[in-house]
């Protein structure tokens, strides 16, 4: 019998053996500096970007493979990259977030990111962790199938085309931010939208060829378009005019096929989609189409809308060959900016490709709010503040999220020293329970006001953890992109207004639920995801809205570590920055 077995496993033994020995390393180098460029027919300014590119160069890998970067700063600023839905498993300290798990790379520094990619394929990507330089330095990261092309669970298209959707302003982002941190008063919105870098034709007059992307697409060929989200503060309406979509992944995960004419995408998302033109583009030779981009306005205030958002479009040309290349290209037709229903119907309807092996057992319930409110001006605020006026803040559970400044997390549990650089107390649920969602009250006025505190949510190693999201109307409804660093979570469900701990729950998913690293909470409403704990460190779970992180929208899970050597937080690299 023992013979019998033996011979059964050999197979599958020489299968893993053979997958080992295909997996490469996959090296860059990212040098991190100035790039003058224009935009918009305005002078040239200096940006920071990678490789003096924008977008950044995008990372290609096979499932399997080990990545390394060496990143070297040659910018005046300080540094991290953080490599957006990577579980970085064994590997915590190349997850990126500056002084959460590392300290950032100083000016004239260097650090090099090692992480493997096994279990994971499809469309993830890459952005600066530090101040709201990722508006500039970013980039796509994508995983292969180990068997190429043919492996996809879907028809395997002739061509796979990057498509990373952006945000552009006439000033250093930099400063933009540090103007926010002093001020306490949120940055301006965007310029302008931007699709692989560029604007398009349609801002401030200004149509001159260099300012427009153009894909060139041939005729009777299946093109899948890789559409990343790497805007720094706005959810994104994605068309293209007179073609349609199916999508079949999201988050790097296989979903069924879903057909949509409109792909609607928060800031850190990703979506795979086959590109599916109407009956008579498919006919038609050298037809020229609008891809357009406008913002999902999903804020319910008294603000206008356009203190918020650019309202305006970014535009790239799709260009068929065959036809000339100065006939007028469609616009689609666009949703309305605050059309809430076409945003949920699209983020709420995705399931997986096949069923989940969803945990049924909880081990840790989190009810947990996600709010704007004010808080007291800090030693930060130099401008416009004294201790007298409050500031805009925003928080979870009421906990307003500030980073250590001497020592990141991660090196702090390693050492098992985190006196003075982050507590273990963030609550499971909000201090007061009040209508979360109901329109604003003289009672807002008290419950909006938030502390500042680094507090950790600390959990037991493959234990279980459901968390409800829940939005408030203590400012603003607003739909916020949750980004969980570290791990994938299933989307048992979605809603509007208040959850309902004892009815909403007979709305779980839990047989194909959306798989995904970042869910944009309905505005004015929740959304229930539960994952496993089983990668031990420290992982940022935040609102991908860098406006919204700026002034604490984000907490901390502290995984302990596992019964094993290869389940426990390993030691630092020797490169390790410093602070």
């Amino acid at each position: 019998m023992a013979r019998s077995w033996s011979l059964l496993l050999l197979p599958f033994a020489l299968a893993l053996v053979a997958s080992v020995a295909q997996a490469a390393v996959v090296e860059y180098t990212f040098n991190v500096g100035n790039l003058s460029i224009s935009q918009l027919c305005q002078q040239e300014m200096i940006i920071t970007a990678v490789n003096g590119q924008l977008p950044g160069p995008t990372i290609v890998a096979t499932e399997g493979d080990t990545v390394v970067v060496h990143m070297v700063n040659e910018s005046p600023y300080n540094m991290t990259i953080h490599w957006h839905g990577i579980f970085q498993r064994g590997t915590p300290w190349a997850d990126g977030p500056a002084m959460v798990t590392q300290c950032p790379v100083r000016p004239g520094g260097n650090y090099t990111y090692r992480f493997n990619v096994t279990g994971q394929e499809g469309t993830l990507w890459w952005h600066s962790h530090f101040s709201f330089l990722r508006a500039t330095v970013y980039g796509a990261l994508i995983i292969k199938p180990r068997g190429g092309a043919k492996a996809y669970p879907f028809p395997v298209p002739d061509e796979e085309v990057v498509v990373i959707l952006g945000e552009w302003w006439k000033t250093n982002v930099y400063d933009l931010q540090q103007e926010a941190l002093h001020t306490g008063i949120p940055a301006a919105h965007a310029d302008a939208y931007t699709i692989n870098g560029k604007p398009g034709g349609f801002y401030d007059n200004c149509s001159a060829p260099n300012q427009t992307h153009k894909f060139e697409l041939k005729q009777n060929k299946t093109y899948m378009l890789r559409i990343i989200n790497a805007a720094l503060n706005t959810p994104l309406f994605f068309k293209v005019a007179n073609h349609s979509f199916n999508v079949v992944a999201a988050d790097a995960c296989y979903t069924k096929p879903y057909k949509t004419d409109v792909v609607v995408i928060s800031p850190g998302q990703t979506v795979d989609a086959l590109l599916v033109p109407d009956a008579g583009v498919a006919a038609a030779v050298g037809g020229r189409y609008y891809m357009a981009v406008i913002p999902y306005n999903s804020a319910v205030n008294a603000i206008n809308a356009s203190v918020l958002y650019s309202l305006t479009n970014g535009t790239a040309i799709v260009e068929y060959a065959g036809g000339p290349a100065t006939s007028p290209p469609m616009l689609p037709e666009m949703p309305e900016y605050n059309d809430t229903a076409t945003a949920h119907r699209f983020l709420s309807n995705m399931t997986a490709l096949v069923p989940n092996r969803v945990p049924l057992a909880v081990d840790t319930h989190m009810f947990v709010t996600v709010s704007m409110g004010d808080t007291f001006c800090g030693p930060e605020q130099t401008m416009e503040c004294n201790k007298n006026r409050t500031i805009f803040a925003s928080s979870m559970n009421n906990a307003s999220f500030i980073l250590p400044n001497t020592t990141s997390m991660l090196e702090a549990m390693y050492k098992g020293s985190i006196d003075g650089v982050y507590t273990r107390d963030f609550p499971d649920t909000p201090p007061i329970v009040f209508d979360y969602t109901a329109d604003a009250s003289e009672q807002n006025a008290t419950l909006k006001h938030t502390f500042k505190s680094t507090k950790v949510k600390t959990l037991k190693y493959n234990s279980t953890v459901q968390m409800v999201l829940q939005n408030t109307r203590l400012v603003s409804k607003e739909s916020h992109p949750m980004h969980l660093h570290g791990f994938n979570f299933f989307v048992l469900a979605q809603g509007f207004g208040n959850y309902n701990e004892t009815t909403d729950p007979a709305k779980f998913n839990l047989v194909d639920p959306q798989e995904r690293n970042t869910v944009a909470v309905p505005t004015g409403g929740w959304a229930v995801i539960r994952f496993i704990a089983d990668n031990p460190g420290v992982w940022f779970m935040h609102c991908h809205f860098d406006a919204h992180l700026e002034f604490g929208l984000g907490m901390v899970f502290e995984v302990q570590n596992g019964p094993t050597p290869e389940t426990s937080l390993p030691p630092p690299p020797s490169d390790l920055p410093q602070c």
